[in-house]
């Protein structure tokens, strides 16, 4: 039977549990960052520093529609880890918040152009594709990429949708699918018995 759109307590409860679990994975993420950064530096990459484990930053997003499967919950989920993350001492401040927004909407379309009938590999492929064009478009503006030379933003253009590829869509992916054979997702859409086939797309 198909589910209905409207949030449950259990959505609500799983969205805050990785709300709060991926802020505190992003934050770490922010200081592997500028490691990373000091070290692509002499190189003249000093601006792709972040660009490695940026898909990282869309995993909330990504893996909580994914499981939930329902419009929406990827949204918040982002922008609450977000919101958690600049509590935390995120040093980029309050446009954290907006960037989760966007990492946010970009989660959704990958799984709206299907209108939210298809979880499988497609989809979260397509929310990485969207993620890494929405959240690059912001950057470009917010941390004025437009500045840099053409060669470096073609590189971490190519870099991060990789990294998105990887961590945010192949990554969110198997992270659910794990919990789910584990048991740990009975509650939600992807634990249930509906004809989903865990290693590909739904029957």
């Amino acid at each position: 039977m198909k589910q209905g759109f409207e949030w449950k307590l259990k959505d609500v409860l799983m969205v805050g549990i990785n709300g709060v679990l991926f802020s505190i994975l992003y934050l770490g993420m922010v200081y592997l960052g500028t490691f990373l950064t000091g070290i692509m530096t002499p190189f003249g990459l000093g601006a792709a520093g972040y660009e490695p484990i940026f898909g990282i930053w869309f995993m909330a997003g990504i893996f909580t529609v994914y499981v939930i499967q329902k419009p929406g919950v990827g949204l918040v989920a982002e922008m609450l880890a977000a919101l958690l993350e600049v509590l935390m001492g995120n040093m980029f401040g309050p446009t954290v918040f907006i960037t989760g927004m966007v990492q946010g909407l970009g989660a959704e379309l990958g799984f709206a152009i299907f209108r939210y009938k298809k979880y499988d590999m497609r989809s979260v492929l397509c929310s990485s594709v969207f993620c890494t064009v929405l959240s690059f478009l912001w950057n470009t503006w917010n941390s004025q990429y437009y500045l840099l030379e053409g060669r470096i933003i073609a590189i971490m253009v190519v870099i991060r949708l990789i990294s998105a590829v990887i961590f945010g869509g192949i990554g969110s992916k198997l992270l659910a699918d794990g919990l789910a054979r584990a048991g740990v997702l009975k509650g939600y859409a992807l634990g249930q018995n509906r004809g989903l086939d865990l290693d590909g797309d739904e029957a």
